[in-house]
């Protein structure tokens, strides 16, 4: 299942389909898991956030984004890159939202209550692959900080 969906996300599969909401969806989970794993420290107060986020996003029951979570957390150790990621919500995503991507990265970046380089760094390469201007993303992060 998962070599599936990381086949539909990198358009690998010999007969592709349209990338689904569920896919989207997928996409999205494994970029937050990815971003809080960029330091090598995976907390519960980043996977809390991740819950929450994806919760909020997609109208998810929290168990219901604890499983939505769970399943990104495998496809992101499996995926070799973060491309797969963002060419999955660039390509099915609007700009609009993609801004709304960014807050939830912020989000999670910032769960801890800091800012980490390594996570930083990511954030700031991501940013560019969803085609999201720096002046965006930075304004992203300020709404984040301030709603904290």
């Amino acid at each position: 299942m998962i070599s599936d969906i990381l086949n539909r996300l990198s358009g690998h599969d010999a007969n592709p389909d349209p990338l689904d909401a569920d896919d989207a969806r997928r996409a999205l989970a494994a970029l937050l898991v990815r971003i809080a794993r960029a330091d090598g420290t995976y907390a519960s107060d980043e996977m809390t956030r991740i819950d929450r986020v994806l919760g909020s996003r997609y109208d998810l029951a929290p168990f219901e984004a604890a499983a939505l979570r769970a399943e990104a957390e495998t496809i992101e150790a499996e995926a070799p890159d973060t491309v797969r990621f963002t060419r999955a919500i660039k390509d099915h995503v609007a700009y609009e939202d993609r801004i709304g991507v960014i807050e939830a990265l912020w989000d999670v970046v910032l769960a801890d209550g800091k800012r980490d380089e390594e996570e930083d760094s990511l954030l700031r390469m991501i940013a560019p692959m969803l085609g999201v201007t720096d002046r965006d993303s930075n304004l992203a992060r300020r709404r984040v900080e301030s709603r904290s």
